[in-house]
């Protein structure tokens, strides 16, 4: 089944890092994302505010990112934890854009 989500936008927000117990990085973040798009041949404004996780090496880029960065994500989503059924995107890759 696919499972597939890109996305760009602004990061809004970054948490401090922390570690799974399995000493994993993660880093929690939300980004900011505006566009507009065609949806049945009218023009459609999008602002919408996504929350994501970056476990690994994704963690470490966010912390290295400053809050107002433009960024493109690729991951996909999942449900926050087993008792909570909120979608979260779990960042993969993450590309900082320059000059947007």
């Amino acid at each position: 089944m696919l499972n597939r989500v890109e996305l760009a936008g602004r990061l809004i927000e970054r948490l401090a890092l922390r570690y799974t117990p399995a000493g994993v990085p993660v880093t929690e973040c939300l980004i900011q994302h505006e566009s507009e798009l065609v949806e049945a041949g009218v023009p459609r404004r999008v602002e919408c505010e996504v929350p994501a996780v970056g476990l690994g090496d994704p963690a470490k880029w966010l912390q290295a990112a400053a809050p107002g960065s433009e960024v493109r994500v690729t991951g996909f989503l999942a449900a926050k934890s087993r008792n909570s059924k909120r979608l979260v995107l779990h960042i993969e890759h993450i590309e900082f854009l320059e000059g947007n």
